[in-house]
């Protein structure tokens, strides 16, 4: 066989595998029977090892492959992965078509799916092949699981089309791991004397979490597919039609999704799957409901955490009765108290729950939760669960009042309730346990990643007084460090060394690592770029922060009030000793000549990619925003724009062409 007649060879059993594979996998109706399958396979298997320069990472035989990693690399989002607004109520619902159609002009068409329970992912495909999977991590920031996602059957390695509009393309889904898959590998855990995983969900984040992929691809998982965060061309103007095109192109979209014309079709789209849903072999929550027409969403917009024109419709949590055996008091990083229910263990939605969340005093005091009582328990989408009432015929008179204490239940001192607020909060700065939850946030990945300093490590340096503060991590050294329980020479050498190079950091991750209330690593990244430094972002005033796009009141009045508090700005002086960065370098002052500028993209773009353009704006300092308003400073305007042009032009924006924007960005490079 020549080297032509073997890559011939591949290519025709390459398209036999994967068209066997998607109707195995995706439509779960097999052509040919296993043992065919087998002699395909291994046909191209056998051609491949006879002419390795033929092999590409697209090949069916290249799904799992290669040495366990050390660790997964960190990847930026192009478009954010926000999360969904939850409601359990149908008024809500309501009332969510009713915000809609306040904002649109034009009738709306909602497309509905069923809410799976899983670990949402996101892909993106170059020229049909899949070249990036990752995980939302916190939205802006995600972890590269490229290998363990090509583990998974139905994850297509290439795009069964011809269309081109579909081979570039990103698009979103649920990793989960079906009820039978969850059941199996938990009796092999049992068997091997290992843990066993709480609930599918558990186990599928655990799964894609392992380093190794062939281990991955033991377990079982599955993928829908259920987003396509931008149109992929003129010809895809609903999510509805993008998704049934990709459904024939290879990819597993989430059966049952359904357009509805009207909030009434959708309501009764809830009522059919109340029960429904118990049926599927995984583990469905409740329903999306997304606006189905791109452009429409554009207008309606996000906010920072939540796009505007979807909602998550959750069903009511299940609920079972537990004995309330005590309270306890937890103490978060911002010294919020907050009580805790410690229950008698029992199973709820596969998995056994100790303690349930009681939010605050007046909580307690509603509900009339006492010490020993029966309660209701349920998991409403959180991660702790919540006690939704009491058993009052239960009651034996044995039951003991809680009173909340005036005290902070570590460090002893008084506590305060503000006239506003409903929590009670310890206000002492060197409270054990507010120093740290400080410490665990500044050194997380997002912020400084301070390699090897988790829970246990900081319960030590806290408790053992070596440190009282985050600044204070910067003096540990070796000696103070091998003295700590099972703290060796090379783990403690190891931990110095990451804490050093964590003085390399840039301001962004500075100012998230700061733990100011409300911000999170794209509001740090947005008031970075358009301040500059930390000296002017603590003399700028309110109606400053209020100017800027997806700031609004309460979050600038939180950032006005950290800045306003002498520990933290004692402490930010003592950074700065430290040698963290607390402006932008100077390279990258250069080059933000786009600094607190909006963008707002509509039409096709032909020269580049909608994404390409966004992420241009972003280097350069600048915003990509997704709707209209007063506060845009450029509408760039590709062919056929749509209702943002009339928007813009109301408003008085500057409306650009593509060229125009091209030139922009060169000339200020």
């Amino acid at each position: 066989m020549t080297v032509a007649q073997a890559k011939k060879e591949i290519a025709r059993l390459r398209k036999q595998i994967d068209t066997h594979n998607y109707h195995y996998y995706v439509l779960n109706r097999p052509l040919i029977t296993d043992y065919e399958y087998d002699k395909l396979y291994k046909r191209l298997q056998s051609v491949e090892e006879r002419f390795p320069q033929l092999i590409t990472p697209d090949s069916p035989t290249q799904r799992v492959g290669g040495e366990p990693l050390k660790e997964f690399k960190t990847v930026e989002h192009e478009t954010r992965m926000l999360s969904l607004d939850n409601t359990y109520s149908e008024d809500e619902v309501k009332e969510f078509d009713r915000r809609v159609k306040k904002v649109l002009e034009s009738g709306v068409n909602y497309e509905v799916t069923l809410k799976v329970d899983g670990v949402a992912v996101a892909l993106i495909y170059e020229n049909g092949k899949l070249m990036l999977g990752s995980t939302r991590g916190d939205g802006v920031y995600g972890d590269d699981i490229t290998q363990n996602l090509r583990t998974i059957r139905s994850v297509p390695l290439r795009i069964m089309t011809e269309d081109a509009a579909l081979k570039n393309i990103e698009v979103r889904g649920e990793v989960f791991l079906p009820v039978s898959s969850f059941t199996k590998l938990n009796k092999e855990r049992e068997k091997s004397g290992a843990p066993s995983f709480a609930n599918p969900r558990n186990a599928a984040a655990g799964t894609l979490k392992l380093l190794a992929a062939q281990k991955v691809a033991k377990r079982g998982l599955d993928i829908f597919i259920h987003t396509v965060p931008r149109s992929p061309g003129r010809l895809y103007s609903s999510l509805y039609k993008t998704l049934k095109a990709l459904g024939n192109s290879g990819f597993k979209i989430i059966p049952h999704m359904r357009l509805c014309s009207s909030i009434e079709q959708v309501l009764d789209c809830i009522s059919e799957w109340q029960d429904k849903r118990e049926t599927l072999g995984y583990e469905v929550d409740g329903l999306v409901i997304k606006v189905d027409n791109y452009e429409q969403r554009e207008v309606l917009g996000t906010t920072i955490k939540s796009p505007r024109w979807a909602i998550a419709y959750k069903y009511p949590a299940r609920q079972v009765i537990t004995k309330l055996n005590d309270i306890t008091l937890q103490v978060g990083r911002t010294g919020r108290i907050t009580p805790v229910a410690l229950l008698e263990p029992v199973l709820l939605s596969g998995s056994t729950i100790s303690r349930a969340t009681l939010h605050n005093e007046d909580e307690i005091k509603r509900k009339d939760i006492r010490i020993k009582d029966f309660v209701v328990i349920e998991k409403g989408g959180e991660v702790i669960p919540k006690v939704v009432s009491v058993v009052i015929d239960r009651r034996r008179g044995r039951e003991k009042v809680f009173r909340f204490p005036r005290i902070c239940p570590v460090c002893k001192e008084k506590i305060v309730r503000l006239p506003d607020e409903a929590d009670w909060r310890c206000v002492n700065r060197s409270c054990p346990a507010q120093i740290k939850g400080a410490i665990l946030h500044f050194a997380s990945r997002p912020a400084m990643d301070i390699k090897g300093l988790g829970i246990t490590l900081t319960d030590q340096l806290v408790d053992t007084g070596l440190v009282r503060s985050f600044d204070e991590i910067y003096r540990l050294k070796k000696g103070a460090l091998v003295n700590l329980e099972r703290m060796a020479e090379k783990s403690a050498k190891n931990l110095v060394r990451s804490i050093e190079q964590s003085k390399d950091r840039n301001f962004t991750r500075v100012l998230y690592g700061l733990g100011i209330p409300n911000i999170g690593v794209n509001c740090a990244n947005i008031l970075a770029n358009v301040f500059g430094c930390i000296d002017t972002i603590i003399n700028a005033k309110i109606e400053e922060y209020e100017k800027i796009d997806g700031i609004g009141n309460i979050i600038a009045q939180r950032i006005i009030n950290y800045f306003r508090n002498k520990h933290n700005l004692k402490l930010i002086e003592a950074l700065k000793k430290i040698g963290l960065h607390f402006t932008l370098d100077q390279k990258q002052k250069e080059i933000l000549f786009l600094q607190s500028k909006t963008f707002v993209f509509t039409g096709e773009l032909r020269s580049i990619a909608r994404r390409e353009a966004q992420a241009m704006v972003r280097k350069y300092g600048g915003h990509p925003g997704s709707t209209v308003s007063k506060k845009t400073d450029y509408l760039v305007c590709g062919t056929k724009p749509g209702s943002k042009f009339d928007r813009a032009k109301s408003f008085g924006v500057k409306i650009l062409s593509e060229q125009e924007f091209l030139d922009l960005i060169r000339k200020g490079r």
